[in-house]
């Protein structure tokens, strides 16, 4: 009889992985990771959680067409110019509303804000691991887990790293 293929979903903070990849020096491909994510994770669903700003469409166009589902939060842009649109509520209660679709899920994130939801997860046998987006970055909250639960983006550059196009000269 074969084994029952896992249906697993990912739930991915998109400010904490951008920002913790930049500040490590390189820029994600986010079409090579959903690949990632579904050959070693058997994710099924990505939900890739962000704030939502106007003129980026195109973005939020190619990362759909690349599979992500997006969760979007209004952001508010404060009089210094800096743009906020913290999703950490939005994630947890997607995770919570889907845990009856999915097998196991796959935290996207070094946020220690997390540490509940990946606790009840482990607790209930459905954290398939913490992807930590920077290895020399992320909370203590998320030091407390097993090892075994627990991956770098950092060791993964090599694969997912973009690189841009070259254009052809005629």
């Amino acid at each position: 009889m074969a084994k029952k293929q896992q249906k697993n979903f990912a739930f991915i903070d998109s400010q904490n992985v951008n920002l913790s990849i930049r500040n490590a020096g390189w820029k994600l491909d986010f079409s090579r990771f959903r690949i990632y994510l579904s050959e070693k994770y058997a994710v099924e669903k990505a939900f890739l959680f962000l704030g939502y700003v106007e003129g980026n469409q195109d973005i939020y166009t190619r990362l759909q067409e690349e599979g992500f589902i997006l969760v979007f939060k209004p952001t508010l842009k404060y009089k210094d110019g800096t743009v906020k649109g913290n999703c950490d509520a939005e994630l947890v209660l997607q995770a919570m509303i889907e845990f009856g679709n999915y097998d196991n899920a796959v935290l996207v994130t070094g946020d220690g804000d997390f540490h509940c939801l990946a606790t009840y997860l482990l607790k209930e046998n459905k954290l398939e691991k913490i992807l930590i987006p920077n290895q020399k970055t992320y909370s203590a909250l998320l030091k407390r887990f097993p090892s075994e639960y627990i991956a770098f983006m950092t060791d993964l550059r090599v694969k997912l790293e973009f690189h841009p196009k070259k254009k052809r000269t005629p």
